[in-house]
């Protein structure tokens, strides 16, 4: 082989490398790992117009002591995926159909990634009983959301990120679709709620985005814990997708479906602070973690069962322990997770199912 060719070779690898960190979790900051090209100036440039245009900082009280800063700091991440599109109107009481909370740390250079069952029974603070964990972005946006996981997990969240279904549907058909698994034959509703529109079959196939997003919503075989995992398999698939080399040229498409369809709190600066993390190739450790639990069915105003995911508590703890220790937390820094499932404090149910 010669020199050029193996050149350009560790070249294609190194790029594929560097970028994965932020297509796994939907960033667009994939584009700040390009080289210092014309292309690259200019994705580097509109990747910034977007972001600045998706910054909402809430105004929220943090749990740590002291401000962190993705630069130098450990640092946990909440994911928040809710159904809801410009069909549905953009509804500020829209549900969380993907919870994921990430936490990096900065000298490991490694990440965790928690998928949260949207059915869990838990206390949302807020409203001050437990309910659906989805049901807190419905009643109070994404602080609601970080504020039930804070307490769940009895640990602080740093920052948030939250995209809707246009989102993922238009990453996805930017980048030409995804190839993945589908691992039973179904039918779903798509993305303007029409029912049985999108028709899969079982096996290995190149899906878009609107069959991506019902493969990744539906839940008729199987559970929220299997729902959790496939979407953690979508999101590698995309990985996959966007590290490859042909789709280079597709990344403006991404930036776009992404600036347009998301809002977070970590500004354009801090974004580039992940730099660090996607350096590290293939010494980055990324761990998916999961919450063991069981289906729980109670009665609603009307008398009729309604279903959650009832969280086993020592699964709880374990998975709350290790993320804490991944952001080298001491387990009282923060929290009042002692409410968690406490039954003498449990008022009825929300009615919705």
């Amino acid at each position: 082989m010669s020199h050029d060719r193996r050149t350009m070779t560790k070249q294609k690898r190194k790029s594929k490398k560097r970028r994965r960190i932020f297509t796994w979790i939907l960033l667009p900051m994939m584009v700040l790992l390009l080289s210092a090209t014309a292309y690259g100036a200019y994705l580097f440039n509109k990747a910034e117009t977007a972001m600045n245009g998706s910054y909402n900082p809430l105004d929220r009280e943090s749990k740590r002591t002291t401000a962190v800063q993705p630069d130098i700091d450990n640092i946990s991440l909440l994911i928040i995926g809710v159904d809801d599109s410009s069909k549905r109107g953009f509804s500020t009481s829209s549900r969380s159909d993907a919870l994921m909370v990430a936490t990096f740390n900065k000298k490991a250079k490694s990440i965790k990634l928690l998928s949260i069952p949207r059915d869990s029974y838990v206390h949302i603070p807020k409203l001050g009983y437990q309910d659906k964990i989805t049901h807190a972005h419905a009643n109070g946006g994404p602080i609601t959301t970080i504020e039930t996981v804070e307490e769940m997990l009895d640990m602080p969240i740093d920052f948030y990120v939250k995209v809707n279904f246009d989102a993922f549907i238009e990453i996805i058909d930017a980048l030409d679709g995804i190839d993945i698994e589908v691992p039973y034959a179904f039918s779903e509703q798509d993305s303007n709620d029409v029912p049985n529109a999108i028709n899969l079959e079982a096996g290995y196939q190149t899906l878009d985005g609107e069959e991506a997003l019902a493969l990744a919503r539906t839940r008729k075989m199987d559970s929220d814990v299997f729902r959790g995992k496939r979407q953690q398999e979508i999101i590698k698939a995309i990985v996959k997708r966007a590290a490859s080399f042909g789709s280079v040229s597709k990344y403006g498409n991404v930036i776009e479906a992404v600036g347009n369809n998301m809002e977070t709190d970590l500004s354009f600066d801090q974004m580039k602070a992940f730099i660090d993390y996607a350096s590290a190739g293939t010494s980055l450790n990324i761990e998916n973690l999961n919450i063991d639990g069981q289906d729980l069915y109670l009665p609603n105003a009307n008398g009729n069962n309604v279903y959650y995911y009832q969280i086993d508590e020592v699964s709880l703890s374990g998975v709350s322990n290790e993320l804490k220790r991944h952001l080298e937390l001491g387990t009282t820094n923060v929290g009042q997770s002692e409410n968690y499932q406490d039954e003498a404090q449990v008022e009825e149910p929300n009615t919705e199912y």
